[in-house]
């Protein structure tokens, strides 16, 4: 009896931390812009509060416990000079005929999150975090020293108190909001214009998405480019290399390199970091059969795109959106 009394209670825990998963896989996300290493956070912060749990006396909510230790290990992993950034973000863009360089370690760069690790099922519940996940406020926040990147988090996108913030990093009220000010200093410089959402429900943003799947897919630059803003921008991490604007991205794709990509199939995800994405399959060497090649990320900007974002890291992506090995045509 006893060890069935132990039993329950141990599944009852369990199952209340489970219950903050993903609102702290994205809190984790925001600090450290990598999905694995978010996920890898929240699995240590659930050990570190199993193993003191039996300290935890109520003084203050489960969940912002839970956001405590997870900010703590969030701390521990980000002790270091390395930022992770967009290609955008170190350097000028690329002129559409330079050689493709080198591919850069995976530690370099902003990666992309699935909804389905970040947001509820429900559309209502992740609507107002959406703009925190953009693949843009991500890069920005990472400008911030540690401790203001989860001083910012806490306050302007979670929402809780100076008080509540304060308690959480073992600071001062007074220093939380003096940090709050040097973090949205900081972000006023760095953070790009807001670009807008992606909805669902809405049929315009809808036929846009549906004119690029068309368009990319049979290849048709016209069409492509017809859809994309004046300054769009393509980035290809892990390659440092981006290129802006609708001619030179169509200049791009017919070139040496990326014109391998005609024929490819787009397979629509359920989204990532709140924006329409697909899994990208391009021909290989056996007939018949499409390889992975890119998670592609679209930010749109008013009637048009504004970024289009092919991470190529599919031996690590495309499991993690649950996309197969090989597409049969």
């Amino acid at each position: 009896m006893n060890q069935t009394r132990s039993t329950g209670a141990i599944d009852e825990v369990l199952q209340q931390f489970e219950g903050y998963r993903r609102e702290l896989c994205a809190y984790a996300y925001r600090m450290l812009g990598s999905s694995f290493e978010a996920e890898d956070a929240v699995q240590e912060a659930f050990t570190r509060a199993w193993k003191s749990y039996a300290s935890f006396e109520g003084r203050a909510s489960v969940r912002s416990w839970l956001y405590k230790i997870t900010t703590n290990v969030c701390l521990d992993m980000l002790d270091g000079p390395q930022r992770r950034a967009r290609p955008m973000d170190l350097n000028g863009p690329s002129s559409p005929s330079s050689p493709i360089p080198p591919p850069q370690p995976d530690y370099v760069w902003i990666e992309p999150i699935p909804n389905g690790l970040a947001f509820g099922a429900d559309p209502a519940e992740h609507a107002t975090a959406k703009d925190s996940l953009r693949l843009a406020f991500v890069a920005a926040v990472q400008h911030l020293p540690a401790t203001q990147r989860a001083i910012l988090i806490m306050r302007e996108v979670l929402r809780f108190s100076a008080n509540e913030t304060a308690d959480m990093l073992t600071m001062s009220p007074a220093s939380v909001n003096s940090a709050l000010q040097r973090a949205r200093a900081t972000m006023s410089k760095v953070q790009p214009d807001s670009a807008d959402g992606y909805d669902e429900s809405d049929e315009k943003q809808r036929q846009l998405v549906d004119g690029f799947v068309r368009a990319f897919e049979a290849y048709d630059m016209d069409a492509l480019t017809s859809l994309l803003k004046k300054d769009v921008a393509l980035s290809m991490p892990p390659i440092e290399l981006w290129v802006s604007g609708p001619g030179n991205i169509a200049e791009f794709m017919l070139g040496p390199g990326p014109s391998a990509c005609r024929g490819s199939r787009l397979i629509p995800l359920e989204g990532a970091n709140g924006l329409p994405a697909f899994g990208q399959y391009k021909p290989g060497q056996r007939p018949g059969v499409l390889e992975p090649w890119a998670v592609v990320i679209l930010e749109l900007d008013g009637d048009g795109i504004g970024g289009l974002n092919f991470f190529l890291d599919t031996e690590r992506l495309f499991p993690l959106f649950g996309l197969a090995p090989e597409l049969q045509m």
